[in-house]
C-alpha cells in the first residue's frame, strides 16, 4: 500500500515536470549531423585533418586522424593544440567521455572523445600516444562492441538524448543511468531522472561505479505498467573507498506512451551516493 501511495504522488511529480528536466537552449544555431562510422570513415580518412569542439567549454583544437579501423585515433595537432585538450578535462588527463563536435568543411558532426594518451604518437606535440573519437556505429578494439559511454555522449551532442531516452526499455535505461554517472554527466542523468536535482555533490567524487547485476522480466510483463521495482546490485568507489548498493530502483512514467523515469531522490537516499 505505501508504495502504491509513493507511486501515485510521484507520477504527479512526473506529470509536472516531465517536459521541464532539461530546460536551457543550447542550440548552435547549426545542423548536427550524428552519421554512421562507416561513412564517417570515408569523410575523415587517414591523415585528414579536423577541428573538435567539445560541447560544454565551447573550447577548440586541431586534430589529425592517424590510425583506427573501427574508430578513429587521433592526435592533437601542436603543443599548443594539447594544452587546449587538457584544458577541457581539468589539466588532468582521463577516460571520462565527452560529448565533442567535429567541423569538416562545411560539417558538423556528433562524437565522442576520452582524454587519455595512450598507445604510439607521430606528431611533435607533446601528447605522448594518441586518444580515441567514436562516432555512431563505432566499436572498441578490445570488445569488439559499441561502448555505452560513447554512444550516450554521441546522443548528447546531436540532441538526442530525449529520444533514446523515450525509446529506451527500463532495463535499459538503468544502464544507462549508471554510466551518466560513471561519466559524472549532470545532463545525462537529469534527463533519466524524475526529479530535477543538483548532482555535482553527488558525483564529483566518484570514480568508477559499475553494475554488477540487474533483475530483468520479459518486456510483456512491463508493457502496460507505470511504475517498477527493478532489484539491482551496484558498486562504486568515491575517495578510494569501495562502496556497495544491493536494493531496488524505481521507475515511474506517466502512462504507457510516456518515457521511464527513474526516481533518483529514493535511489540516492537508498544508496547513499
Amino acid at each position: 500500500m505505501r508504495f502504491v501511495i509513493t507511486a501515485i504522488l510521484l507520477m504527479i511529480t512526473l506529470f509536472i515536470n516531465c517536459s521541464n528536466v532539461l530546460a536551457k537552449d543550447e542550440s548552435l544555431g547549426v545542423p548536427i549531423q550524428m552519421l554512421h562510422w562507416e561513412e564517417v570513415d570515408k569523410i575523415l580518412p587517414k591523415y585528414s585533418k579536423f577541428t573538435i569542439m567539445d560541447m560544454e567549454t565551447g573550447k577548440m583544437f586541431q586534430v589529425q586522424r592517424r590510425a583506427g579501423n573501427r574508430h578513429a585515433d587521433v592526435q592533437p595537432m601542436t603543443s599548443k593544440d594539447t594544452k587546449i585538450m587538457k584544458e577541457i578535462y581539468g589539466d588532468k588527463w582521463s577516460w571520462k567521455r565527452r560529448a565533442i563536435f567535429i567541423m569538416h568543411h562545411n560539417q558538423w558532426i556528433a562524437a565522442s572523445m576520452h582524454g587519455m594518451p595512450h598507445g604510439a604518437g607521430a606528431l611533435d606535440n607533446d601528447f605522448p600516444g594518441h586518444f580515441c573519437i567514436h562516432f555512431y556505429g563505432s566499436m572498441t578494439h578490445r570488445t569488439n562492441s559499441m561502448d555505452l559511454s560513447h554512444n550516450l555522449m554521441i546522443f548528447k551532442a546531436a540532441g538526442k538524448l530525449e529520444e533514446y531516452v523515450t525509446s529506451a526499455d527500463p532495463f535499459e535505461l538503468i544502464n544507462a543511468y549508471v554510466t551518466g554517472i560513471k561519466q559524472q554527466d549532470p545532463r545525462i542523468i537529469s534527463t533519466m531522472s524524475l526529479q530535477q536535482i543538483d548532482w555535482k555533490n553527488h558525483i564529483e567524487s566518484i570514480e568508477n561505479i559499475k553494475l554488477k547485476r540487474i533483475s530483468t522480466l520479459p518486456v510483456e510483463d512491463v508493457v502496460n505498467k507505470l511504475s517498477l521495482q527493478i532489484p539491482v546490485e551496484i558498486e562504486w568507489i568515491s575517495n578510494s573507498e569501495k562502496n556497495y548498493f544491493k536494493g531496488d530502483i524505481y521507475l515511474f512514467r506517466f502512462s504507457p506512451a510516456d518515457a521511464w523515469k527513474i526516481d533518483s531522490s529514493r535511489f540516492l537516499k537508498d544508496s547513499g551516493i
